[in-house]
């Protein structure tokens, strides 16, 4: 059976070669039939090749655009409580294709090593261990003491419990965070005073009290949420809120399979390449949950595009589309005053060698049968 597959090696790409070995394993396929099966193969591989000169750019803004119109209203999903609700549909495509820094909800799908992942007691206090807690989160309530100039916190003893805490491991986050300030502790309160200074002391209190409020004593910085739920045979935990770099360094999360739906932290943390893949399992992601199938060709074409330049840059005047090389081109996305004016000043060239710029000047389009030039061979010496 390998004599035959491999008579057609180089004709049809590997990784369909290696898919067609899997599934006759399955199966009772003789020479004779695999014969034809491989030439079935090769026949429809060759025609799911795109033409030369076909305007591919074109068909992936069409592949998109058009299913998207047809998307349904319901962009939110909700995974147990309401604080993990997740951007779905339309908005969240729009997120992945404008690399939108801040995004309405990221989230993290966060794996453990065996055998953390079996016990649900274990996940819980993993959980615990990763959220971020606040300091307003452990107190009962921040008061200002006029009358000896201090800010005084009540900690509540149940919540600091639970977070496994106890008023020293707080008092020591708090004197690192508020330098400068003297802070102490008192009977289950948190004492700060700060030196006497010119001006409104009364002022510079709310400030201390508000900053107070603030400080992460636990946790992970940003993971506001999480809910640990049953995946298949083993434990996860989901998050709102992301965080990659700190969450690696937990030694009982999987950092191979942990994901975050936040492109730009992806790349600051796993480099470009992990990046365009996020790209590409995002984008699949919205269009199967709402039932929309696109060719996955186009998705990592898209994908391609948005990093090529080893930076994540949308489809956005000042992204992608605002570094095409031609004048036309840019001045017919937005602001063409701009591109024209600024183009004229440095006196910039168009060389037309893409599709927009023909259109805008009447002329053919280098694509299809606009491609081909039309080069004659002369007998003899020509005049």
């Amino acid at each position: 059976m390998d004599d035959v597959i491999n008579q057609y090696k180089g004709l049809i790409p590997d990784p369909l070669l290696d898919k067609l070995r899997e599934e006759i394993s399955k199966r009772k396929v003789n020479s004779k039939d695999l014969g034809k099966i491989l030439d079935e193969l090769k026949r429809t591989y060759e025609l799911s090749k795109i033409h030369p000169g076909e305007s591919i750019g074109v068909v992936t803004a069409e592949s998109f655009g058009e299913p998207s119109t047809q998307m349904t209203l319901n962009v939110f999903h909700f995974a147990g409580v309401a604080e993990m609700s997740v951007s779905l549909g339309l908005p969240r495509l729009i997120e992945i294709f404008d690399a939108r820094e801040k995004i309405k909800t990221p989230m993290m799908n966060v794996y453990l090593n065996s055998p953390y992942n079996k016990d649900p007691l274990r996940v819980r206090k993993i959980a615990g261990i990763i959220k971020e807690v606040k300091l307003k989160d452990i107190a009962t309530n921040f008061y200002i003491n006029i009358q000896k100039f201090q800010v005084e916190v009540l900690l509540n003893k149940k919540k600091m419990k639970l977070f496994s805490l106890d008023e020293k491991d707080v008092l020591q986050v708090v004197s690192h965070v508020l330098k400068g300030t003297n802070a102490r502790l008192g009977v289950d309160k948190i004492i700060l005073n700060f030196p006497a200074q010119e001006g409104s002391q009364l002022v510079e209190l709310y400030k201390i009290k508000e900053k107070a409020k603030e400080i992460t004593v636990s946790g992970i910085k940003g993971v506001k949420q999480v809910l640990p739920v049953k995946s298949g045979n083993e434990f996860m935990i989901l998050t709102a809120g992301s965080n990659l770099k700190d969450l690696f360094k937990v030694d009982e999360v999987d950092a191979v399979r942990t994901v975050s739906n936040d492109i730009h932290e992806i790349k600051k943390v796993l480099g470009i390449e992990a990046a365009r893949q996020a790209i590409i399992n995002e984008a699949t992601k919205v269009l199967q949950d709402q039932g929309i199938d696109v060719d996955i060709r186009h998705i990592m074409f898209i994908a391609d595009v948005i990093t090529m330049s080893s930076a994540i840059k949308g489809i956005t005047r000042s992204g992608v589309t605002g570094e095409k090389e031609s004048v036309l081109a840019r001045a017919s996305f937005e602001t063409p005053i701009k591109h024209l004016v600024n183009a004229s000043l440095i006196g910039e060239e168009d060389k037309l060698s893409s599709v927009i710029e023909n259109v805008i000047l009447n002329q053919p389009v280098p694509l299809g049968t606009g491609l081909p030039d039309l080069v004659i061979k002369m007998k003899g010496n020509v005049q």
